[in-house]
């Protein structure tokens, strides 16, 4: 992963906007296949060269292909593993696990009697994008692995690979990048009905996402590895303790890297947030109480929240945390949770906050998540990303200077 003492070096969750035409071919993608397999190539190529055109150094293909091969960030998964089924769910039966933003609700049952926390998902369901109301009741499902799991996507992701290398051909300069589920992500909510017990289960999640992973490290690129429930597991589990939650996550933490097992760390940087949902978050997990487990995963970059309003003061935490040697940390400078585009100096204050406690060689500045489909328009997306490398540029001239 290339570091950089001249400049920060900008990069970005993973999901871009779509062109209006590509969205028009993948609403009715089983008739128009033969149309998206000509657009999608060009569509990569034109992503490539907006991130190019906004400053950013470390790109990707936009999730643009996992779009057109089954939807985005969790659901593509379904079509690159088997092993697992979507059934339906006993309702006398307990779920295996809260909902999202559950300690939230607690405290604020009257925002989420109003339907507004089923808002900011991504795409156009969110705060004013939608009518509120209740959110829709349907019949209980659940995924449950009923045989062993197998990746069976190395035709998939070898087009998540081909499509990006191509669109980076002739660009110096910058750096690729692909986006993949994280183990717990994958398969952590899934009930088990097929492996000896939750340990045995979760290890084979691992080891069949692995090679996904190895796909992408081979082919020369970075993989991120999404992996939100490192922190939102928090809000499955309304009853545990920090104590009990830092048990969960030690346990996670042996999934993830059995996942990355035999991979180069240089080409591996590992993402968590808080959630996407437009919800309070007074009860996100706090960054200091997890932050020396998330160092023990064997990435080289871990890209975080740092500009949502919950989070934003935490870079504090890197007072009393020292950054292992050779390790990269990529904050989040600008976010989905509002419309407005941040302005460069605020970017360049948050970047020398984090440049300070641990150098600008190991710095890189980033999105809280994926944006592309989580603000407004993708005029909003464009004008955030230059914000944010017309921000590191300006944080990096104070850094230099000291």
């Amino acid at each position: 992963m290339r570091r950089s003492t001249d400049h920060i070096l900008t990069t970005h969750g993973g999901n871009l906007p779509r062109p209006a035409d590509l969205d028009a071919l993948l609403a009715d993608a089983d008739k128009n296949q033969a149309a998206i397999a000509e657009r999608l190539p060009l569509a990569v190529e034109e992503v490539v060269d907006k991130q190019i055109a906004c400053g950013v150094d470390v790109i990707n293909d936009g999730e643009y292909v996992k779009a057109a091969n089954m939807g985005s960030y969790t659901s593509y998964i379904a079509a690159r593993v088997t092993g697992w089924e979507t059934l339906p769910r006993d309702p006398a039966a307990a779920p295996k696990r809260a909902g999202p933003g559950e300690r939230d609700k607690r405290d604020f049952p009257g925002f989420y009697e109003s339907g507004l926390w089923f808002a900011g998902a991504g795409g156009p369901v969110r705060p004013g994008f939608m009518t509120p109301g209740k959110a829709p009741q349907r019949p209980p499902m659940e995924k449950v692995c009923t045989g062993p799991l197998t990746y069976v996507g190395q035709d998939a992701i070898g087009k998540d690979i081909a499509a990006l290398k191509k669109g980076l051909e002739g660009k110096d300069g910058v750096d690729g990048f692909i986006a993949a589920l994280g183990p717990l992500s994958a398969g952590a909510g899934a009930r088990n009905a097929h492996y000896k017990d939750e340990r045995d289960y979760m290890m084979a999640v691992a080891a069949a996402m692995r090679e996904e992973y190895k796909a992408v490290t081979d082919a020369g690129l970075i993989v991120q590895i999404d992996e939100p429930e490192f922190a939102t597991s928090w809000m499955f589990y309304p009853e545990w303790s920090v104590d009990q939650y830092r048990d969960y996550l030690n346990f996670a933490v042996e999934v993830i890297n059995h996942a990355l097992e035999g991979l180069p760390q240089e080409q591996v940087r590992f993402h968590m947030c808080w959630g996407s949902g437009h919800r309070p978050h007074v009860h996100d997990i706090e960054l200091r109480h997890i932050v020396d487990l998330l160092l023990k995963v064997n990435a080289q970059c871990y890209t975080f929240e740092a500009s949502n309003p919950r989070h934003a003061h935490e870079y504090h935490v890197w007072e009393d945390v020292k950054l292992p040697e050779g390790k990269i940390i990529c904050p989040g400078v600008v976010g989905h949770y509002t419309d407005l585009v941040e302005h460069p100096e605020l970017v360049a204050e948050r970047l020398v906050n984090f440049g300070k406690l641990v150098g600008m060689e190991n710095l890189q500045g980033g999105t809280d998540c994926g944006i592309g489909s989580r603000v407004g328009h993708p005029e909003i997306v464009w004008a955030k990303l230059k914000a944010m490398s017309e921000g590191a540029a300006i944080a990096s001239e104070r850094l230099k200077r000291g």
